[in-house]
């Protein structure tokens, strides 16, 4: 898409922006279209500085890819109505659907290529229905194209001597099989938390690797939720800080195939962070002994076991799905941790009972769901058991007049 973009762009003589879902992703982007400009011997200049969003109140890198010879730039951005509406020229939108405020964004960016005989191309990958990207790809109006798996293979794509069905095998998950490798858009129903919840909760400028730095001497409180795993579930620590009304993720820590001991030195040092009020640990199998040794080191008014019970899932889950329905918490804007958000379903049994389910998948168990929804918990207010005590009746005396 990138390459066709820079194509069009020459032969029209007109900027090309790029919208991506994140400032990481607007670099990779950029990466590859100055690899396709220096491959065709495109003489250029790359320059990088700042766009300021007044709606977000932020600064976004604006990388820029300027071709003299053609008098064209190509210009990367992490998308939001402001950048849409900023840039004159072509625009690409890069996985559209997993766009923050795609609805707007798509509303500013319309009129203006409309209005300048403007081009745009929309690529994506399905993340349900509930989203500007599937309206696109239902509207008869565009032209539409989809690569999926066998399209790929069948065009000379090389798996280094894998089949499809070991590809398939492989991610052991059907759902994301059915969507990332078959480009379906698969029906939401079941979901626990929709794309559309997970997405307006991210903030492309936040990112998983904890800035310990800043870390080591903030001032508000912080919160963590720990889900342990060794080979097949992954340890997830999960750092929530409270501004405001808000609880704004501070890293991701994710720890698979480690000795236990090489857990402990991070989860340690997070713990040992002087403004972590409480920590919830899961303490169901393997993460018994280390929730105890945890607590023991560091007081059990900070740090607190949870056992995973069908109870106690369901106030963990519940807790987490009322802050991503009502915004206070904010999240990195990652795949893996959308597609743990998104694999646990509620189902209720026979007798009843609810459970929340995940698939397998070679990312974990919805590791990160219930790191998130641990720290959710953590920063939560448990009233604790009510306490009385009696007396006997009151006395009063009254001197010079005051009771």
């Amino acid at each position: 898409m990138s390459l066709r973009r820079v194509l069009r762009g020459m032969k029209r003589r007109r900027n090309q922006v790029f919208l991506s879902g994140s400032e990481q992703q607007s670099r990779e982007l950029m990466e590859i279209t100055a690899k396709h400009v220096k491959a065709m011997q495109i003489a250029t200049e790359w320059s990088e500085g700042e766009f300021y969003s007044p709606l977000d109140n932020v600064k976004f890198s604006k990388l820029e890819i300027r071709i003299p010879e053609a008098g064209m730039r190509i210009i990367g951005l992490p998308a939001n109505p402001d950048t849409a509406r900023g840039f004159g020229g072509d625009l690409l939108l890069d996985e559209f659907s997993v766009h923050k405020r795609s609805q707007a964004i798509w509303a500013a960016a319309f009129p203006i290529a409309t209005r300048n005989r403007g081009e745009i191309d929309v690529a994506g990958t399905p993340k349900g229905k509930n989203n500007m990207f599937y309206k696109l790809m239902s509207n008869a109006k565009f032209e539409h194209h989809k690569i999926n798996i066998y399209d790929a293979v069948a065009q000379g794509m090389d798996l280094g001597g894998d089949t499809i069905e070991d590809l398939r095998q492989a991610l052991g998950d059907e759902q994301i099989w059915r969507q990332e490798y078959e480009c379906e858009f698969v029906d939401e129903a079941t979901a626990f938390l929709t794309w559309e919840q997970i997405v307006a909760c991210e903030d492309p400028q936040l990112s998983k690797s904890p800035d310990w730095a800043y870390l080591e001497a903030c001032k508000n409180d912080l919160y963590v939720g720990i889900d342990v795993g060794r080979y097949h579930d992954w340890t997830v620590i999960w750092i929530v800080e409270r501004v405001g009304g808000r609880l704004v993720t501070r890293g991701v820590i994710e720890i698979q195939n480690s000795t236990f001991a090489k857990q402990e030195e991070v989860i340690w040092r997070v713990l040992a962070l002087r403004c972590m009020r409480r920590a919830c640990m899961d303490k169901t199998g393997l993460g018994m002994q280390m929730a105890e040794r945890a607590a023991t080191e560091f007081g059990e008014h900070r740090v607190e076991g949870v056992s995973f019970t069908q109870a106690s899932k369901e106030e963990l889950a519940g807790g987490l799905r009322i802050k991503v329905e009502d915004r206070s918490v904010v999240i990195p804007a990652d795949d893996k941790i959308r597609n743990d958000l998104h694999s646990i379903e509620k189902q209720v049994t026979a007798a009843g009972n609810i459970r929340y389910v995940a698939d397998h998948s070679k990312d974990g168990h919805a590791d990160r769901f219930w790191a998130a929804a641990l720290a959710v918990h953590a920063a939560g207010n448990p009233s604790g058991p009510a306490e009385m005590f009696s007396a006997g009746p009151l006395r009063f005396g009254k001197t010079r007049g005051i009771w």
